[in-house]
């Protein structure tokens, strides 16, 4: 996947930029003043719970609304002064359907092939391509109305494709899906990055972020709480350890006296050891069994995960959803 920095160290070219972006409403501050530096390419995951202004941040990048100050460049043009070429770079899908029920699949397809002036033998190829490589094939004579909610968003993020965008912002997009349906979106925006294009992904789910994303930041309060990537951002709270187990007693027992920093447990024979989960501390443990001459039967490495970060950047507040079952 690419990344935010160039062979020569310099940045990038970014796909999508902010400075200082707010926005309010009445006495309520969305947005409260937030950078973005988004690299062509990339994935990008902003992150928060209801209410956060995630919506908010991609109304405005993608000019259904205007910021109340600050700047922002999208595919390099201003989101202020030229929301048209803006508007011809991107593709949204947002939270509810755009999905007309009323028509069948193919229609849907073939009225955004219309809106995006394609001929009518341009759009029915496209139109056959995007539904046969989302599997709505089966399904594109059928109502709209009839699709289950996995299919509605297949079928919305085909529509979004019509115009080959090459930066899409998808705003939530396996809200309300069950966990089957959720993967195989997952799967369908890895296929979308494999082409190229820069996603700027809105989500509610931890674990969305952390399967799809290059970099995540985590909204809290109108302002970006940290930024980085899964990695990084897991490294800002402690919690990671080695877990060594035995099964000789003697073995564990001399590990245990020389390790004299680990937290054992007698029971099951293992020992606990604080690290901060780089290959260079990984590698001295490793090194330190072998020159003792001691073989451990077992070694893992444990790391916080995204709900750790999320509980200490905000201060305890509730955390993003989570699906109700893991998916991997």
């Amino acid at each position: 996947m690419p990344t935010s920095r160039q062979g020569d160290g310099h940045p990038s070219p970014a796909a999508v930029s902010a400075v200082d972006l707010r926005k309010s409403y009445g006495e309520k501050t969305v947005l409260d003043g937030i950078d973005l530096h988004i690299p062509a390419g990339s994935v990008f995951a902003l992150l928060g719970p209801n209410g956060a202004g995630k919506t908010t941040a991609v109304k405005i990048l993608s000019t259904l609304i205007t910021a109340d100050g600050g700047q922002a460049q999208v595919a390099g043009h201003d989101i202020a002064t030229d929301p048209q070429a803006v508007r011809a770079a991107i593709g949204v899908t947002g939270q509810f359907s755009a999905v007309d029920g009323l028509i069948t699949g193919e229609e849907n397809m073939l009225l955004m092939a219309d809106l995006h002036h394609l001929s009518r033998r341009e759009g029915r190829r496209t139109a056959a391509e995007l539904l046969e490589r989302f599997d709505l094939v089966e399904a594109a004579k059928k109502p709209a109305s009839t699709y289950s909610g996995g299919m509605k968003r297949r079928l919305d993020l085909a529509m979004t494709l019509v115009g080959n965008p090459r930066i899409i912002f998808l705003d939530e997009p396996t809200t309300g899906l069950d966990p089957r349906s959720r993967h195989n979106m997952w799967q369908i925006i890895r296929e979308m990055i494999s082409g190229g294009v820069t996603v700027f992904l809105t989500t509610q789910y931890l674990e969305e972020a952390d399967e799809l994303a290059d970099r995540i930041a985590v909204l809290h309060d109108g302002k970006i709480a940290a930024e980085g990537s899964a990695d990084e951002l897991k490294r800002l709270v402690p919690g990671w350890h080695v877990r060594l187990r035995f099964t000789d007693p003697t073995a564990y027992r001399s590990a245990a006296v020389a390790l004299r920093e680990s937290t054992r447990d007698d029971e099951a024979l293992a020992l606990q050891i604080p690290s901060d989960g780089s290959q260079r501390e990984l590698r001295s443990i490793l090194d330190w069994l072998e020159a003792a001459d001691i073989e451990a039967d077992e070694l893992t490495v444990h790391t916080p995960d995204l709900d750790d970060v999320f509980f200490a950047l905000t201060g305890g507040t509730s955390a993003p959803d989570q699906p109700k079952e893991t998916v991997r």
